[in-house]
């Protein structure tokens, strides 16, 4: 694949439901780039630890568990594939049990550091062939990528986070009340914002972005104005280091 117009890395952070997962694969796919969710790796671990019958809340276990696993992610907006070994668990992933368990598994620093080094090596690998990539989770501008030229953490109202998150799921065949989803998410904001390793917060420099009125179109163009402003995106934009 060629390079294309992104130059360096894009790094968008913030809780569930605030429009990442979309607005990141939109944006890579608009300009040629590349795409990683480190979500998607946690949510791999923990598929791969409630498989073993660890408890999640078992630190040392869950280690052993994250430093044996065979996690194969793809780097492509357009295949944005989820194994373990030979095994696509991209729709497993998703499911209830790994979301309430995902925060447990990813607060344990070993996985953190096992992680991070991992998607820094993704993106690397990623800025070298295609000249930039999009980054989306939840410590990409504070830890995984602190020098990306562009680092921007969305926002959103709880309600419109739940709402987007209970359609979602409706969509992909989950049943769940807003209230319920609601609960969920400040749940998960709670665990994710106060872990020691890594908490949920935006980097010092990051552009504070609130989705809540935005559809996903208004995000991106947002997103590519930014990129604009900065100097980040060309045309077929020669690879090279972040």
């Amino acid at each position: 694949m060629a390079p294309g117009q992104l130059r360096g890395v894009v790094a968008l952070d913030g809780p569930s439901g605030t429009g990442k997962s979309t607005v990141a694969r939109r944006l890579a796919g608009k300009l040629g780039a590349g795409y990683l969710d480190t979500g998607a790796m946690y949510r791999a671990i923990t598929v791969a630890v409630l498989r073993a019958g660890v408890d999640p809340s078992d630190d040392d276990a869950v280690a052993a568990i994250a430093e044996r696993t065979d996690l194969h992610i793809g780097d492509s907006p357009a295949a944005a594939q989820v194994r373990i070994g030979d095994d696509d668990v991209t729709v497993e992933i998703r499911g209830p049990e790994v979301t309430l368990n995902v925060s447990a598994v990813s607060a344990v620093p070993r996985v953190r550091e096992l992680m991070v080094a991992r998607q820094r090596s993704i993106i690397t690998d990623v800025v070298r062939r295609l000249g930039g990539i999009v980054v989306e989770g939840r410590d990409i501008g504070t830890v995984v990528a602190p020098d990306a030229p562009l680092k921007v953490y969305l926002t959103a109202s709880a309600d419109a986070r739940a709402g987007r998150r209970t359609r979602q799921d409706a969509a992909s065949g989950r049943n769940a009340t807003i209230a319920e989803t609601r609960k969920d998410v400040e749940r998960r904001d709670r665990l994710d914002s106060t872990r020691t390793t890594s908490p949920l917060r935006p980097a010092h420099d990051a552009v504070e972005l609130d989705t809540t009125a935005l559809d996903i179109n208004g995000v991106l163009n947002r997103l590519v104005g930014l990129l604009d402003e900065r100097g980040l995106r060309g045309q077929a934009c020669e690879a090279g280091g972040r």
